[in-house]
């Protein structure tokens, strides 16, 4: 999943699902946020703002359906858990 890390701002982190459309932003207060729906280019031009938390207030916030966030480390449990099922890594 792509993923960009803030270092400064409200925004810390925001995590884009390409399958399934979401995009999760993590905040600066440890709170997330999950929106679904959201197109590629949404994602690309949030991490390309000079100021992410004006386009997530402009562009996202009352355009895109809330959803819940990922939990954290899916990724890596999938990935794990496919290994266990199948095998491999040893």
């Amino acid at each position: 999943m792509p993923t960009q890390t803030f270092t400064s701002g409200r925004i810390r982190k925001a995590v884009y699902d390409i399958t399934s459309r979401q995009l999760d932003l993590h905040w600066d207060n440890k709170t997330v946020l999950a929106y679904k729906q959201v197109p590629e280019e949404v994602f690309r031009r949030l991490c390309a703002a000079p100021y992410p938390a004006t386009y997530w207030e402009d562009r996202i916030a009352e355009e895109y359906p809330k959803g819940a966030p990922a939990k954290s480390g899916d990724a890596n449990g999938a990935a794990k858990s496919l290994s266990d099922l199948f095998g491999g890594g040893d």
